[in-house]
């Protein structure tokens, strides 16, 4: 169901406020430069720092944005069960194609609390669900074995993995079989997930450079694996520069460098230090990205 370069797409921001003509412009940016989808309020996009008006203008600006021309992965995530499930009726209201729902973060739940979660959400809301794994925001790690659980629930369609553990990724490529699509969440971690099943990213470096993701995952799925192994060895620092610093501070400082939006941040977020951003503009610099 969902295969290829997703954009962990950022929140534009001006004046404080979500800079929805910039939002705009970004869809178009993403569609014509073969981007296969769009995934809108996830970690790169600041939801955590979102009113829940904010982010549900971010979506259905996404949504009416894209017309149907690549698929939508709206993130609708909260370590809140019943927020989660408000935001992921909204996002398939308003016509994303699938719902991106991160492990509840800061409650740290048990196995069986991230089962639950998960059977919850996906039964008060008839949208395909990806879930997304990323230990080292939220604080817990959904194990292979809950993964594997929750793949057998209908609408759980797949996985955004973000773990790192190259051999948790084989475990759940292998319990969960051919139709439960795994992503990676780490622009780093693409080629190895892509080696042992996975079906692509969703990408925070798409966000400066999407024709070179695409261009990735495309190569690889031809069984191309000289020219995606090429690709990735070529892009392996850009993928590095985006996390000198939290995410998304980096890629939002580089899209503004390259004239795309503001370097507009929310706090407890800040910008970069003067030592990362010089780091930042030699590597852009070597990429012919400035």
């Amino acid at each position: 169901m969902f295969s290829g370069s997703y954009v962990a797409l950022v929140t534009p921001f001006k004046n404080n406020r979500v800079d929805v003509d910039k939002l705009e412009e970004l869809v178009e940016f993403h569609v014509n430069k073969g981007t296969s989808g769009i995934s809108p309020c996830g970690t790169t996009g600041e939801s955590a720092t979102l009113s829940h008006e904010e982010h549900r203008l971010v979506i259905e600006t996404v949504v009416k944005a894209v017309n149907g021309r690549v698929k939508v992965i709206a993130g609708t995530g909260s370590n809140n069960t019943t927020e989660a499930i408000e935001l992921t009726r909204f996002a398939k209201k308003v016509g994303a194609d699938a719902c991106l729902v991160i492990t509840p973060y800061y409650n740290k739940p048990t196995q069986n609390g991230l089962y639950l979660h998960f059977k919850e959400v996906s039964e008060a809301v008839d949208v395909p669900i990806v879930m997304y794994n990323v230990p080292g925001r939220t604080g817990v790690n959904m194990l292979p074995s809950t993964v594997a659980k929750l793949a057998k629930i209908k609408n759980i369609v797949g996985l955004k993995e973000a773990s790192g553990d190259i051999s948790q990724v084989s475990q759940i490529v292998r319990d969960c079989g051919e139709d439960f699509d795994v992503l990676s969440g780490d622009d780093a971690m693409t080629f190895p997930i892509l080696a042992v099943g996975g079906k692509g990213v969703i990408s925070v470096a798409a966000n400066i450079v999407p024709e070179k993701m695409a261009g990735l995952v495309e190569a690889f799925n031809r069984e191309d694996i000289k020219k995606a192994r090429e690709m990735h060895l070529k892009l392996f620092p850009l993928f590095g520069a985006m996390f000198y610093e939290t995410n998304p501070i980096p890629v939002k400082t580089a899209m503004s460098l390259m004239g795309m939006i503001s370097d507009e941040i929310r706090l407890p977020l800040c910008k970069m230090s003067e030592e990362n951003l010089a780091k930042l503009k030699t590597t852009l610099r070597e990429y012919n990205l400035i």
